[in-house]
């Protein structure tokens, strides 16, 4: 369990990476042990990933598979492993209502969270977004939430404008993510621009600062690009999550068809593990 004022600490240490001219980069874990191992190689924040803890439940990446409580349980295990600021992916905040976002903010920051990320991706394949004025309003519901707990907390608006295949994506962007900003979001996440002059214009048309994912397939821009372009934050999301499972699929596959076991060069000895998981538990 953390407490309250170890918790206000991390929020404020959030809240000030934001704030400064530097980039950061904050990767994604998915259980307690991942949390750890990042947490040990001097990363000044980490986020959660809700594929990742999807996929090592045995759930496909979707908001409907896996309950908000089993995602908030995860969630918590995270925040409690580590002495980091951990933001929690949230999704669309489970629930259509603002009030249910504002919810799932609150149950967040009992869990030890100190931010979020909540996306304006509705589900719907014929309205793939959530309309304008609802999803500001689940974003103010989320800040209102947030705001009344007395944790400072960082909460970043997702648009998946370049995800959902909408028309002119770039402007819906640029709209929705000022607006988001106005109605209380600290940090607006563009997922799926990746061409650096796209970024760029991003960074200068929108009001607050901008996060981008990195880990896809085919990216090649580097943190210090990134920072020259105005990106505030990067994340990985589910990317190391995926290339764990990459590393057991071909794993298998060698074992089964060749009767090898050459992927054990690359694991790391167990009782180097366990010294390494000791030693961070008592920290």
């Amino acid at each position: 369990m953390i407490s309250i004022m170890n918790q206000i600490q991390r929020g404020l240490r959030f809240r000030q990476l934001h704030v400064t001219d530097s980039i950061f980069l904050m990767p994604n874990a998915w259980d307690a042990g991942s949390a750890l191992m990042l947490a040990s190689l001097g990363f000044p924040a980490i986020a959660t990933t809700s594929a990742g803890v999807s996929f090592s439940l045995g759930f496909p990446d979707q908001e409907a598979a896996v309950s908000r409580d089993t995602m908030l349980e995860r969630v918590g295990s995270i925040a409690a492993a580590v002495q980091l600021p951990v933001s929690a992916d949230l999704q669309a905040g489970y629930g259509t209502k603002p009030d249910d976002v504002g919810n799932t903010i609150k149950s967040a920051i009992l869990a030890g969270v100190v931010g979020a990320n909540i996306e304006d991706y509705s589900g719907s394949s014929a309205h793939p977004l959530f309309e304008i004025k609802q999803a500001i309003s689940r974003i103010r519901a989320a800040r209102e939430a947030a705001d009344v707990s007395g944790i400072p907390f960082v909460l970043t608006a997702r648009t998946d404008a370049y995800l959902a295949g909408v028309s002119n994506p770039f402007a819906v962007a640029v709209e929705r993510c000022n607006a988001y900003y106005e109605a209380g979001a600290d940090c607006l996440f563009v997922p799926g621009a990746s061409d650096p002059k796209v970024i760029e214009a991003l960074v200068r048309e929108i009001n607050g600062p901008i996060t981008v994912v990195m880990g896809l397939t085919g990216s090649t821009l580097t943190v210090p690009q990134l920072g020259s372009l105005g990106v505030r934050r990067v994340t990985i999301g589910g990317s190391l999550a995926r290339a764990t499972f990459g590393l057991i699929r071909k794993a298998a596959a060698e074992m089964i068809e060749l009767g090898t076991f050459s992927y054990a060069s690359q694991q790391i000895p167990d009782s180097e593990l366990s010294k390494f998981f000791s030693d961070q538990r008592e920290t």
